[in-house]
């Protein structure tokens, strides 16, 4: 059983033509469950920020404006995967077996990427000898 885990959120874009990553934030978890948590709770807060509840607070004039239909809906989206309990078990069942785990979503300008790995597998990868390449 894998003890520990990794948590990463980061949203990715592009800028003069190159693929930059934002890191939003990173939290090591003392147990599954709590990775678990942090992934939902961190996947909420993007959805929040992203489509806020206008009765939630006073926006100015013309800050919330409606997308094309043929944008991905990223809030919903990750709403959908915290709410979905089959999703969570297998996010579950992949990270005690020592599983990278990537959930991922994008709309036309941005993807947004949740990863977690167990602790414990990272570990093990660095007992594999290293792979020593020469210089010169």
């Amino acid at each position: 059983m894998h003890d520990e885990f990794l948590c990463h959120v980061t949203a990715y874009g592009v800028c003069e033509g190159r693929r930059i990553g934002v890191p939003l934030g990173t939290y090591r978890a003392p147990t599954l469950a709590l990775a678990l948590w942090w992934l939902r709770d961190r996947a909420s807060w993007i959805a929040e920020r992203l489509d806020p509840s206008p009765e939630a607070a006073p926006f100015p004039a013309g800050a919330l404006v409606p997308v094309a239909e043929t944008v991905a809906d990223v809030p919903a989206l990750l709403r959908a995967w915290c709410a979905d309990d089959a999703r969570q078990e297998r996010v579950a069942d992949e990270l005690a077996q020592g599983r990278l785990v990537r959930i991922a979503a994008s709309d036309d300008t941005t993807e947004y990427e949740l990863l977690a790995e167990s602790v414990d597998a990272l570990r093990m990868q660095r007992t594999i000898p290293a792979l020593v390449v020469p210089i010169g």
